[in-house]
């Protein structure tokens, strides 16, 4: 290499480390946009279409961000936001109180899901139509964990029953949804807009259980670190703010979000039908039963008895609070 040649490369290299442009959480972005890498669920799906409607639609190139998506476990992704590897994800609330009960630093920032999308199913010729039919029936799960567990607890509880009156199977590859089809079990715990809507499209009749009208469980939603809200405040924020914004127009033409996430995994695009009809259960959740309140919204009242409840079932070893767990600063006003 020439001098000159030389002398060109390294003013390009001085010229980029000016600009700021770091990959890792925390760095800026080579077009001055501030870079924010978003965890998501472990498998990519159409549940995620306002993620990737406002990446496609340049929502969040125009409020100055510059998003990277990981796919995480969940449990494995509280505690990444928690160290701040990870700057913003979604986790379930049920999740998020005891990781902060045991010390690590996170908080929620918006509301995903207002109704809590883990339940119950069953086919109905089973004749469970109830929590109280539960009692002496197989009920698939894919462990003692989570917040499915929680769900079938409360659920249980809410009809005087406890773990020990049902006989409990686990499919630790999530394989209830199969074992209710074909037999093996009378009910299993599961996704509002997952197994019961394979089901119905496959023709089975299904009675579905929730829980929301018991304990109001704090469902999915945004969450970030300490280590990250307050050097990137404005950032999240305006993450918050885009993500919203796709949610709103995917609530208003759910066609939107579907064409967005077969975009982002074509594989979803070879059933179509089967996507919407996935989509259309989510939006649901999304709203929650009320359909009240703008979208992202935080009921404080509801997560108390959420961290109430939680403590009730041993789940909570040092106390929490609503203040310590929530940054609802961050949403649009």
């Amino acid at each position: 290499m020439n001098r000159r040649v030389l002398a060109t490369a390294l003013a390009a290299c001085v010229a980029l480390l000016a600009s700021g442009c770091g990959v890792g959480p925390g760095a800026s972005s080579s077009a001055g946009r501030t870079a924010l890498v978003v965890g998501l669920g472990y498998i990519p799906s159409v549940q995620f279409a306002p993620f990737y409607l406002a990446e496609q639609a340049g929502y969040y190139t125009a409020a100055g961000l510059d998003v990277t998506f990981q796919s995480k476990i969940e449990s494995d992704l509280v505690r990444l936001v928690g160290t701040g590897a990870i700057d913003i994800g979604v986790a379930d609330g049920t999740d998020v109180i005891p990781a902060v009960s045991q010390g690590i630093p996170v908080q929620y920032i918006a509301t995903i899901y207002r109704a809590f999308p883990s339940v119950v199913f069953a086919k109905t010729s089973s004749g469970i139509a109830s929590a109280a039919d539960l009692r002496g029936r197989k009920v698939g799960i894919p462990g003692r964990y989570g917040a499915s567990w929680v769900m079938l607890q409360a659920l249980l509880d809410s009809a005087g029953l406890k773990p020990a009156d049902v006989t409990i199977v686990e499919y630790p590859d999530f394989g209830q949804g199969a074992a209710v089809s074909q037999g093996a079990v009378d009910a299993a715990t599961g996704f509002v807009n997952n197994e019961p809507v394979q089901l119905r499209l496959s023709g089975v009749p299904i009675t579905v259980l929730a829980v929301d009208g018991i304990v109001p469980l704090p469902g999915p939603g945004l969450i970030s670190g300490a280590s990250t809200l307050k050097p990137k405040k404005l950032a999240l924020a305006a993450f918050v703010a885009a993500t919203l914004r796709a949610m709103n127009e995917i609530v208003a033409a759910p066609s939107k979000g579907l064409d967005a996430a077969v975009v982002a995994v074509p594989e979803l695009g070879k059933d179509r039908a089967t996507q919407a009809s996935i989509l259309d259960a989510t939006i649901g959740a999304w709203k929650g039963s009320t359909g009240s309140g703008a979208l992202g919204s935080i009921d404080l009242a509801a997560w108390q008895k959420s961290i109430d409840y939680l403590t009730k079932l041993g789940l909570v070893p040092n106390p929490v609070t609503v203040s310590g767990l929530i940054e609802g600063g961050l949403l649009p006003r």
